[in-house]
């Protein structure tokens, strides 16, 4: 068994979407719009396979909180210490929020963990 992909809600689905290209180097495949349902979304597909699925929909205003129930993070494996030091100070030089690290944690993992541009938290890792 393998996680086939996961899904987020987004506001801004092309900076989003120009978000995770542009750092990340996800591949988009073409919008899919369904207008009826007022809905749109991408797949983004990264290198060893992994997808995102971003959607936006007409009505779909959460409000945001910390510490909420659901998925905490999405953690991006970038193969080395140094990536993940470059890829931080890369984000945060672009105006991205840190909100911790690069440390090592508790656990032993080097990690440091930002938002994207809706302040959904990414764990760069190694």
């Amino acid at each position: 068994m393998r996680i086939e992909h996961v899904a987020i809600w987004v506001k801004d689905i092309e900076a989003m979407k120009k978000f995770y290209v542009t750092y990340f180097n996800g591949n988009a495949n073409e919008k899919y719009h369904n207008k009826v349902k007022e809905f749109e979304s991408y797949f983004l597909t990264f290198d060893g396979g992994a997808r995102l699925e971003i959607m936006c929909k007409s009505g779909i205003d959460k409000p945001q909180q910390d510490d909420r129930i659901g998925w905490a993070h999405i953690a991006i494996s970038l193969g080395s210490r140094e990536s993940v030091n470059e890829m931080t100070a890369r984000l945060q030089n672009d105006g991205y929020r840190l909100v911790n690290g690069p440390r090592v944690t508790g656990d032993g993992y080097y990690e440091s963990v930002i938002e994207d541009p809706e302040g959904n938290l990414l764990e760069l890792t190694v």
